[in-house]
């Protein structure tokens, strides 16, 4: 009889400290993922934005151009992110106006990345229908929006994975006569 209460007894107290175990290890976990690997807003920097190509023809007014868009992505987070096939749409004064594809692709964990894409523009339907446009040209300074959303997965340590998306919205100013362009972009996460 005194054997069985030494075993139950035992029982309850090895139960007891894996319980309390098992307790500290998930307190552990949930402050590291809120604290250490909190999802950080990754830091998008353009490496360059080129006019590549630049066609123009007077008096039927045909004018269209290639933007080429190089951007390196600073993944600060612990935890990689694996993206799908996805589009960036670029738009004047809210109308669409050209589209890029963005080839799908993985981002290391804590790393940099660099993403290349070109879209062609077809401005001379602008002409046509946007007044606005004809005064920008003109000015010498064209302003075009970039917004692109990545559906993807983020994986921590390969252990969590989770679906994630990041929408990436670039504000770009072309000058039209030295040829070049300027652009900045601001980047947002939701898991």
């Amino acid at each position: 009889m005194e054997s069985k209460k030494k075993s139950y007894g035992r029982l309850k107290i090895c139960c007891l400290v894996s319980s309390l175990l098992l307790i500290i290890i998930i307190v552990v976990l949930v402050i590291l993922f809120f604290t250490i690997f909190k999802p950080k807003e990754p830091h998008i920097a353009n490496r360059y934005v080129t006019l590549e190509r630049y066609k123009a023809a007077w008096p039927e007014l045909f004018l269209n151009f290639t933007l080429g868009i190089g951007v390196t992505i600073d993944n600060k987070n612990y935890g990689g992110f694996k993206f799908e096939n996805t589009t960036a749409y670029v738009s004047y004064r809210g109308n669409v106006i050209g589209q890029a594809p963005i080839a799908a692709d993985t981002i290391s964990a804590r790393s940099k990345h660099d993403l290349n894409t070109s879209v062609t523009i077809f401005a001379d339907k602008l002409f046509r229908q946007d007044g606005n446009f004809t005064q920008d040209f003109l000015r010498g300074i064209v302003n075009i929006t970039s917004a692109s959303t990545l559906h993807g997965k983020v994986s921590v340590l390969s252990l969590f994975k989770a679906k994630a998306t990041s929408l990436t919205i670039c504000d770009i100013s072309i000058f039209i006569l030295p040829q070049q362009a300027l652009s900045i972009c601001k980047s947002k996460v939701s898991l």
